[in-house]
């Protein structure tokens, strides 16, 4: 069980690891963070990261498939990794659950949203058709569907986009799991939706005290959900902590890039909208060394050749504590604040 001094999640050198008849794909090369209960844990990074992998295999989707999987996802004290199938199938919707990136897709065609709601409600309790369908209209109900009575038996696509995401987070709420996993929840929402999405998932969060995890590419719903931020790259954390510290203080150059490439419509009007050069590496073949090399315009201020030979460990920063990150540059919080932060956001750099 968990108590104050242990997280309600603790994932621990997880690999997930994919033959090919070209090699293996290392989609997560030993990948660690906790996440306690009420709390949310922000993972960014840009596609093929590793992001979505990880989090699939917390609900032991990669069962039955070729990957090779190693570490612990420890949940409430359980290694699910050590559960067979039957038993993660108990555990996943129940104490673990997952809003899906592409609710149309995730959502059955051919069942109305209401079926697919009580399905997934008496999957888990032994009740009837009346008492399941009851909880299916309380929970549209609690996302903000209006007239859940009658939107019940309506089918996914005749529900909008917005509605389609808020049916999806009643089903993946509607057995009070203790880990929720947001997958993109906004993605291809106008911002006006993403702004209720996001304050729907905070409210339910108090309501039912779980511990979410929000996979997302943009800052803007870390900087408004996270409590924690864990930043990914070719399948391994960069940096690790606090939000507030991450997005003030980063002292990972894959971080800077992230936060250069947001656009800031109410922001400093001589700031620089400065893209990521390069593109991902390939986790068939990532590059030697820090895999972010590449790309970084500050390698060379690493001693020798560093970057290229040498994978840096997961340490503390400048600021020590629990802000973690994985890079050779020997002062990145100076540089940070004298040479990136001058370039996408002058006035604050000023104020610095």
């Amino acid at each position: 069980m968990t108590t104050a001094s242990t997280p309600y999640l603790s994932v621990r050198d997880l690999k997930v690891h994919f033959p090919t008849v070209d090699g293996i794909v290392k989609a997560t090369d030993g990948l660690s963070f906790d996440l306690e209960r009420g709390k949310t844990l922000g993972i960014v990074g840009e596609s093929g990261s590793g992001k979505s992998v990880s989090s699939s295999t917390i609900l032991g989707l990669h069962r039955g498939t070729n990957a090779q999987v190693s570490g612990e996802i420890l949940l409430d004290g359980t290694n699910l990794l050590d559960l067979d199938r039957e038993e993660m199938r108990r555990m996943r919707g129940r104490e673990v659950s997952m809003i899906f990136q592409d609710p149309l897709s995730a959502m059955h065609p051919y069942y109305t949203v209401g079926n697919q709601l009580m399905e997934a409600y008496q999957v888990h309790h032994k009740v009837g058709k009346k008492v399941a369908k009851a909880r299916a209209v309380e929970m549209l109900d609690r996302v903000g569907i209006p007239n859940p009575d009658k939107r019940v038996n309506d089918y996914p696509h005749q529900f909008s986009g917005g509605m389609r995401q808020r049916a999806m987070i009643a089903m993946g709420l509607i057995n009070d799991p203790g880990l929720l996993i947001a997958d993109e929840p906004t993605t291809a929402l106008d911002v006006t939706v993403q702004a209720q999405i996001l304050d729907l998932l905070q409210d339910l969060q108090r309501e039912f005290n779980s511990a979410i995890i929000i996979i997302t590419h943009d800052l803007g719903v870390v900087a408004e959900m996270a409590d924690d931020v864990l930043v990914m790259y070719a399948g391994r954390a960069v940096e690790y902590g606090p939000c507030n510290e991450i997005l003030t203080h980063p002292e990972m150059p894959y971080t800077w890039g992230l936060l250069s490439s947001v656009p800031d419509v109410a922001g400093d009007t001589e700031a620089r909208l400065v893209p990521i050069p390069g593109s991902p590496p390939s986790l068939l073949n990532p590059p030697s060394g820090c895999a972010f090399h590449p790309r970084c315009a500050h390698r060379d201020k690493v001693p020798g050749d560093l970057c290229r030979t040498d994978l840096p460990e997961l340490v503390a920063g400048a600021r020590g504590g629990h802000h973690l990150k994985r890079c050779h540059l020997p002062d990145p919080d100076a540089i940070y604040l004298t040479e990136v932060l001058p370039e996408i956001a002058p006035d604050l750099a000023k104020e610095l």
